[in-house]
């Protein structure tokens, strides 16, 4: 399906996306361009130009379908469509040729492990009762006991309660249980059935039409699963890790790569290929068969996410990342924050090994954030990690040095954990909260009539028109990073250099360039060279602790 229209608008290197800059969108959170509250469409157009200047080589757009947003907008209503409280499929038209103009490449969010239950086929197999082939496209099981009122397995779900939930049959009699491994607003599709297959074929072919240059596949390794009976005993789909085997009943099963095989090759239809990221919680050994050439092309690693800020702990996760990286055939990814996740700088300014649903519950203050550290780390993780070889996935905000807002009042809160969990666990609402554009105004620039989440005081400190101009503050310090970084583009090696000072990680890159990192507490010396960047003030001759430079020979 390779047009003149996208061979002139969308040509290029077929391999862009792995060196890319990528920066996150939470669109409910970037910009409110028409006053509801909520970020949509039309205020991502009009920031484009702060993000021309931020360098990045992409924009990856989360979830901006019809939703009830029962999870953020991974709960869809219609997957060829634009929720009408974030615009119109004209301006997703218009944002895309925006970005492609500045030359930004689009990757969207794709959701198929489930739907919303407001989506039509749902609410079809709703109406059309037990046994019918409208509800063969979800997965739909009778219950256990004698009068079936017990759920079909002792799954659990991601959010916390059962992974099944019971419906009323049309003749108002209880019936079935359907199967959702997140909240029970979000069925999981039943992935062997064909209309289902054909159905996200024809989606995919959709946006890519439209100018999408890739997708963030979510879930990536739910979607094959085994549901012969009697189903197998999981007591909790929560784990984060799946055994090696494939064998697991609900995640990383071999088969699901049948699906992604028939994916690339709609991919393969345009010129250039889309490309494709796969979200895969699995271990490590499994992660390249979702990043091969004949199925998605590059899985993410979350690696960097669970490590402290320790050289040992890095240099562990870049070897062995790179080198699955290598025998897959894909780049490897770097992610130190995204809208699942605590931000980092908040993590970095925390005790290793925290359990951060405490620390949430507590506002925040149980331990208190060393922000000064925090920041300080935070700013020399991501200068190492934009030295690195592969594509760097930035969220949105932490380019402005944002922390978590911890401290959300339980009314405001919107993640379906708080409720699933019996308010024991707050969620991801901290690292979703609108962006602070300006310093004085409403919401902080975000919009002219409030943010659906409250902003913090503080925000006034971190916004981007404060920073912008301001040499050592942390927006000018990811753009002259990003603008640094392109040259370093198009070589996926790095050497160690070995024998440095404990707590130093010190690689060189292709064309003579340094990346040195003082994870320490004493002040190390550095090599002769010409410093390009650091992400922190520079003593005479020496690498502060807590900091990382560049340096070309």
């Amino acid at each position: 399906m390779t047009s003149s229209v996208d061979t002139a608008r969308f040509g290029g290197d077929p391999n862009w996306w792995r060196q890319a800059s990528v920066y996150q969108i939470y669109p409910r959170s970037f910009a409110d361009a028409n006053a509801d509250g909520l970020g949509d469409l039309r205020g991502v157009t009009a920031k484009i130009p702060y993000l021309a200047a931020l360098g990045i080589d992409a924009v990856w757009l989360s979830p901006f379908y019809p939703s009830p947003l029962a999870d953020g907008g991974y709960d869809v209503a219609d997957y060829r469509d634009v929720d009408p409280r974030l615009g119109t499929l004209a301006d997703f038209d218009r944002m895309a040729q925006a970005l492609h103009a500045a030359g930004i490449k689009l990757i969207v969010d794709i959701v198929p492990n489930h739907s919303s239950d407001q989506h039509p086929w749902f609410r079809e197999a709703l109406a059309a009762g037990r046994g019918s082939a409208a509800r063969e496209r979800y997965i739909f099981r009778d219950g256990l006991g004698p009068d079936g009122s017990k759920p079909p397995s002792d799954w659990v779900s991601h959010f916390g309660g059962s992974a099944w939930t019971r419906v009323t049959e049309p003749s108002g009699e209880p019936g079935q249980w359907y199967l959702h491994l997140f909240a029970r607003e979000q069925p999981d599709w039943n992935w062997d059935h064909p209309e289902v297959r054909k159905d996200f074929e024809t989606t995919l072919r959709f946006w890519s039409d439209r100018g999408v240059d890739g997708f963030r596949v979510d879930v990536a390794h739910a979607l094959a699963k085994d549901m012969s009976e009697p189903l197998r005993s999981k007591p909790s789909v929560a784990d984060e890790l799946t055994p090696v085997d494939g064998k697991d009943p609900i995640f990383d099963r071999d088969e699901v790569h049948e699906i992604y095989a028939e994916w690339r090759k709609v991919f393969n239809e345009y010129d250039p290929p889309r490309s494709a990221v796969a979200e895969a919680w699995v271990p490590a050994e499994r992660r390249p068969a979702y990043a091969s050439p004949e199925g998605l092309g590059q899985a993410f690693n979350f690696d960097l996410l669970r490590a402290d800020f320790d050289s040992s702990q890095f240099r562990t996760i870049i070897t062995r990342n790179l080198a699955q990286a290598e025998a897959s055939g894909a780049s490897s990814t770097w992610v130190l924050s995204n809208h699942d996740v605590v931000r980092h700088a908040s993590r970095y300014g925390l005790p290793d090994g925290l359990d951060y649903g405490p620390w949430l519950l507590s506002n925040g203050t149980e331990p208190p954030v060393d922000y000064e550290t925090g920041l300080r780390r935070a700013r020399a993780a991501t200068l190492l990690v934009l030295a690195l070889p592969g594509s760097a996935y930035l969220y949105q905000g932490e380019e402005l040095g944002l922390f978590e807002v911890a401290d959300l009042p339980a009314a405001s809160l919107q993640d379906p954990i708080w409720q699933r969990t019996g308010q024991k666990r707050k969620g991801r609402d901290g690292c979703r909260v609108p962006l602070p554009w300006t310093a004085e105004g409403p919401s902080f620039g975000f919009g002219s009539d409030g943010a659906h989440l409250p902003q913090p005081a503080w925000f006034a400190d971190a916004a981007a028109d404060l920073q912008d101009g301001q040499e050592d503050s942390t927006l000018e310090f990811y753009r002259a990073a990003l603008k640094l970084r392109r040259e370093l583009q198009g070589f996926e090696e790095l050497t160690w250099v070995d024998g440095v000072s404990e707590g130093v990680l010190h690689f060189v890159r292709p064309g003579g360039w340094n990346c040195i990192t003082n994870f320490g507490t004493n002040p190390v010396e550095m090599p002769s060279g010409t410093v390009r960047i650091s992400s922190g003030p520079l003593r005479a001759g020496a690498l502060p602790p807590e900091t990382t430079a560049w340096l070309s020979q």
